[in-house]
């Protein structure tokens, strides 16, 4: 369907949901799964739009790993990377990032020539390209909008992996446009203002906060202990 364009470098991060599919990592991720798929019964979400207060609460690994966990499923999934200014998600698949979502907005390159396949049966990258000037003006184009209509009529579920919501006003704009919004946490680590401050920020931009996921958050159980906890309302 989409080429693989491989970098020389070995691959930077390794998908929990992949290389340790039984942990209680992975339970933690297909829990998740299970929460999108029954927040809206009366909704199609296929957009979903992951962000944070800030940088290094780790989205973009579980945006990975959410988008691994639903391609587990049979699905057509892709994954978008959004954050045109700090790009990563090319690292986690050990893509080439010389081009992609940038240049697709700006009409340099045709969507079906800047989407990657990884090394999982039905996950696709779309990863950021270039740096541009000007990500929150492309973020907010008409022609964001037509890609939206395409992705949407040729994958299952499309994930975009998106800067910080304090930093840039990227974030905000991209969940006004798409299906649904989830809004990673650090727990150890996120002040609550911040985390209040994000979400009412989403929800200025009227988007649609169908829940929260929870990083580095402890639960003492029987000497066992969780590193992520996803809450979807």
């Amino acid at each position: 369907m989409f080429k693989r364009k491989q970098t020389k470098q070995a691959m930077a991060r390794k998908l929990i949901v992949r290389e340790s599919p039984k942990s209680i990592y992975a339970e933690q991720y297909r829990a998740i799964r299970t929460s999108i798929n029954f927040s809206m019964p009366d909704k199609d979400i296929k957009t979903i739009v992951v962000t944070s207060p800030k940088s290094g609460e780790g989205k973009s690994t579980i945006s990975a790993n959410l988008a691994g966990v639903f391609s587990q499923e049979g699905k057509n999934i892709l994954l978008v990377d959004a954050d045109m200014r700090k790009p990563t998600v090319h690292y986690t698949f050990n893509l080439m990032n010389s081009y992609g979502l940038s240049e697709v907005l700006s009409g340099q390159y045709e969507l079906r020539d800047a989407i990657q396949d990884t090394y999982i049966e039905g996950l696709y990258v779309l990863p950021s390209g270039s740096i541009p000037p000007n990500p929150a003006e492309l973020l907010n184009s008409k022609r964001m909008n037509q890609l939206l209509f395409e992705l949407k009529a040729q994958f299952d579920f499309i994930f975009f992996d998106t800067p910080p919501i304090l930093s840039v006003t990227d974030s905000q704009i991209l969940a006004n446009k798409c299906d649904a919004t989830i809004l990673v946490i650090n727990s150890r680590q996120t002040p609550k203002e911040l985390a209040s401050k994000s979400k009412s920020i989403l929800q200025h931009s009227k988007s649609n906060i169908i829940g929260v996921i929870l990083n580095n958050y402890i639960l003492k159980k029987n000497d066992d202990y969780y590193s992520l906890h996803g809450y979807i309302e």
